[in-house]
């Protein structure tokens, strides 16, 4: 379950404990006017720390330390393309390019910084996404939060106290030559590496970028050479020039993944629309706001937006992955086709098991369940010796259960839920099938387990409330039904039936009449309602008609709804990990 809030209301300093406590594994995403930083805990324990637009990153580090050549880092970075400095590290090592142990002391002691950083932010928002991934993927290293929860409190009261001296970057100091040569204490060696700088014509924007020292260390420096006398203000720098284009595209473009992938979705779209503003052939910001767009279920605009995406040379499969399902959206299924094929040859080479499950989830959705079964096969051998995306347990246990083996659709969807715990459309799916298969405590238990992962979910309280009505519970069924219709008032005609059933069982006419005239708007032709409305002016019957309706209805497995409703996100080559899919069974 996710967990939002204020700075103002929760330092980040109580979340870090929190999380620690918990022992989680996720994402912890922290915006800031414009700035953003990302946490990743795996068990508790700091695996990883950035800041997106942060100076200093990692390459330039290894660099400055003469561990890499910077022609290499920058043919490196250009052949893997790394999204991180963890890929750029696990490149280094792959390629043995690097001594580990420096790396990983590196490494860490970035990471480090970025969150010590981070502890001096006292607005903006948080955000933790659980992510089970993260803790099937060995990290470099992990660092206890007890550790930098110390080391960031002491930081972050002195640099109170730096502040007053160097409340701006764009100061410049000159070093009392006079001074320091008759001092009679050693100066530290952060303040001897700075005092070179200390010329009258650096600001500290230019001492960090020549000195190396992070921004705290070169502050420490700076204040204790202020306050013993050896250096005074001068002046202020000029205003810092623009940078040039192509800094500002990657600023605007990396700002704006950071947004989209925390689901701040008008802050992402802001970003790429400035960067096609800069540069209106990036296809990367343009395939992003398709996604933006879909994640709305703004489809035509997805389908027109992706589409002028692939229109560029060099646009990867993702784009025409993406495009396929907005055309499946909007019904435009002969040009999905051939849109997916197209994904699948621009992949040739490079074979992608989510271009094979969506071909399967096609194949389901046109009632070919042998076609599936044969790309889900094909799907799970392109995954080798990895575990399968969430979305393909998903639309395994779907096609066992639409195949009659009821028995292998669960043993797929427990086998999906031993890798992906919160993955509530397995727990929703494993429940439909445990019900079906006579289990029914077991089944309203998993349900239960799926509920606490997520209390928002219409369609959960809807297969709750089945199973209670069934087994003639109708005061809990009832409590759950007008969950469903506050959650979702559209959900289907089905609730609202139930509803006007049970309001009819109370003796209550007028409500039973309004729940099945709600029924009808949603689903005019419906006889069952049509019987009930039309017998409820009589004597009350000792039992209305009512139907439970069972379905196995073939969602999409890439839907883009994150409302805590039916569906979850888009798969995408560029995100580098794969959809949940949506709820594929009605209980």
């Amino acid at each position: 379950m996710a967990i939002r809030g204020n700075l103002s209301e929760a330092s980040l300093a109580d979340v870090l404990q929190l999380l620690a406590l918990g022992q989680k594994t996720g994402c912890l995403s922290i915006a800031r006017d414009g700035s953003f930083g990302t946490i990743h805990f795996a068990d508790g324990r700091v695996v990883h720390a950035s800041i997106v637009n942060r100076r200093d990153r990692l390459g330039d580090r290894l660099v400055r330390l003469g561990a890499v050549e910077a022609d290499e880092l920058a043919r490196l970075s250009a052949r893997v393309g790394p999204q991180d400095d963890r890929d750029l590290a696990k490149a280094l090592l792959a390629g043995e390019r690097i001594d580990r142990e420096l790396l990983v002391q590196v490494y860490r002691t970035q990471v480090e910084e970025a969150v010590y950083h981070l502890f001096s932010w006292s607005q903006g928002t948080f955000t933790f996404e659980p992510d089970d991934e993260i803790s099937l993927d060995t990290p470099l290293f992990s660092i206890s939060a007890d550790s930098l929860l110390l080391e960031g409190a002491r930081r972050v009261d002195e640099w109170s106290l730096i502040e007053k001296k160097v409340p701006s970057f764009d100061l410049i100091f000159e070093a009392d030559a006079a001074r320091v040569t008759a001092r009679e204490v050693p100066l530290s060696v952060e303040q001897e590496r700075i005092l070179p700088l200390l010329d009258g014509t650096h600001d500290v924007h230019a001492i960090l970028e020549r000195s190396g020292l992070s921004e705290f260390d070169a502050g420490k420096a700076l204040y204790g050479l202020l306050s013993a006398g050896y250096a005074q203000r001068v002046g202020r720098s000029a205003a810092r020039r623009q940078p040039p284009p192509e800094s500002r595209v990657a600023e605007h473009r990396n700002l704006g993944i950071a947004f989209y992938k925390t689901g701040m979705l008008d802050e992402a779209s802001r970003e790429f629309r400035r960067v096609l503003e800069l540069r209106d052939s990036d296809g990367i910001s343009r395939f992003y706001i398709g996604l933006v767009h879909a994640r709305r279920g703004e489809w035509a605009d997805a389908v027109s937006t992706f589409a002028r995406a692939a229109q560029e040379p060099d646009a990867p499969s993702a784009v025409l992955h993406n495009l396929a399902f907005a055309l499946e959206r909007t019904g435009e299924h002969a040009q999905a086709s051939l849109a997916l094929d197209e994904a699948l040859r621009r992949a040739a080479g490079m074979p992608d098991p989510r271009l094979a499950l969506s071909r399967a989830t096609s194949l389901l959705e046109a009632g070919d369940l042998g076609g599936a079964e044969a790309q889900l096969a094909e799907a799970r051998a392109l995954w080798g010796a990895r575990q399968p995306s969430a979305a393909w347990f998903h639309a395994a246990g779907l096609a066992a259960a639409l195949g009659g083996d009821s028995l292998r659709a669960a043993a797929l969807l427990e086998e999906g839920l031993a890798v992906y715990p919160h993955a509530v459309p397995l727990h929703n799916n494993l429940s439909v099938v445990q019900e079906r298969r006579g289990s029914y405590e077991l089944a309203a238990r998993t349900l239960e387990h799926a509920l606490l992962e997520d209390a928002n979910c219409a369609h959960l309280h809807k297969n709750l409330g089945d199973y209670l009505y069934r087994a003639q519970r109708y005061d809990e069924a009832f409590d759950a039904f007008t969950r469903v219709v506050r959650l979702a008032p559209a959900h289907g005609p089905d609730v609202y039936l139930k509803l006007g059933n049970i309001h009819y069982r109370r003796g209550a006419l007028d409500a039973a009449h309004d729940a099945w005239e709600q029924a009808l708007v949603l689903d005019p032709e419906n006889r069952i309602v049509k019987a009930n409305l039309s017998a409820l002016p009589r004597t009350a019957p000792a039992e209305v008609v009512e139907t439970a309706i069972i379905g196995a209805a073939v969602a999409a497995v890439h839907a883009v709804e994150t409302s805590g409703t039916d569906a979850a996100a888009v798969p995408t080559a560029a995100e580098g990990d794969d959809a949940m899919a949506a709820f594929g069974m009605d209980a």
